[in-house]
């Protein structure tokens, strides 16, 4: 979809500002504020905001416990008392379906935001939870097909989770791996998940991790990144890059965890003997892969 707005929360003036793409005649884009900021529905401080893939809605969250589906327009779809005490996070998945939350309680909560096929909003129905931590979790990510996510907890543990499942039919999600973040524990700390859910990066204070979701190792180690804490982190859509923003710069590092995981898959997929053209096909793919972390100077090739 072809990006058309860019969505601001506006912490002296406690409001949603939405500015609009237009195009100029010299062929650039220029942002353009909509005439009426959102009204003002949140009574503690918004601590995140997000906008749908499909562009159907905008989810913002504050830090009770209240979470408002709007419109573009800023009329108000839902509201959702997650009941978690207070929330520390909450996120659209990539797919623009659901919304998952997380905060004082132990539970990530996940929410289905339904729309008609013509494309009404419905409802915003309960999904399912992620239990297994011990301790209010601080932060959790989707991968990009929205299959896999990741959740850290207060408890000192990170854990992937597989959420391809059929809720409807009482299909719960079940754990995949559990690693350890003893940061967690001491201090709030961040967790950006890559697309393909190979690789989880973790983030406390202005240090960084990056931990291979197969084995739940640490693979590397990037200390004192930002002079502050580390405000934010993204994978780009390949999942070559990790970006990290922190005292007003951002920094962008190579993902050499991903490359060696896909070196460890292709060779996986030629052990089971396949197909002469696909044995070429993942040939190739592995001398790239090869190749990238030779340029990278990473080890473990």
């Amino acid at each position: 979809m072809r990006p058309w707005a860019l969505v601001t929360w506006l912490a002296n003036a406690d409001t949603i500002r939405v500015f609009k793409m237009n195009k100029k005649e010299d062929g650039s884009n220029s942002f353009q504020p909509l005439a009426d900021d959102f009204p003002k529905k949140h009574k503690a401080p918004v601590i995140n905001i997000g906008i749908a893939e499909t562009g159907k809605f905008i989810m913002s969250v504050s830090s009770d416990t209240t979470i408002i589906i709007w419109t573009l327009k800023g009329e108000v779809l839902s509201i959702i008392n997650t009941n978690q005490m207070n929330n520390t996070y909450a996120v659209i998945s990539p797919c623009s379906r659901f919304v998952g939350s997380c905060g004082f309680t132990p539970d990530a909560k996940v929410w289905e935001i339904c729309f008609s096929k013509s494309g009404q909003f419905r409802e915003v129905a309960r999904a399912f939870e992620l239990k297994g931590h011990t301790a209010g979790i601080h932060f959790l990510a989707f991968s990009s097909d929205s299959c896999r996510m990741a959740t850290v907890s207060k408890d000192g543990k990170w854990k992937l989770w597989a959420t391809d499942v059929d809720y409807k039919q009482q299909q719960d999600p079940y754990l995949l791996l559990t690693g350890l973040y003893d940061e967690a524990a001491i201090m709030p700390c961040i967790l950006a998940l890559s697309p393909d859910a190979q690789v989880l990066a973790l983030a406390s204070s202005n240090n960084i991790r990056l931990f291979n979701t197969k084995r739940g190792e640490e693979e590397e180690n990037f200390h004192k990144v930002h002079g502050e804490c580390v405000a934010e982190m993204t994978f780009d859509t390949t999942g070559r890059f990790l970006a990290s923003c922190g005292d007003r710069v951002v920094r962008v590092f190579h993902n050499t965890t991903g490359q060696r995981a896909i070196v460890e898959e292709i060779r996986g997929l030629l052990k089971r003997g396949p197909t002469e053209t696909t044995r070429q096909r993942l040939n190739q793919q592995l001398v790239q892969a090869q190749a990238n972390l030779k340029r990278l100077g990473a080890a473990k090739v």
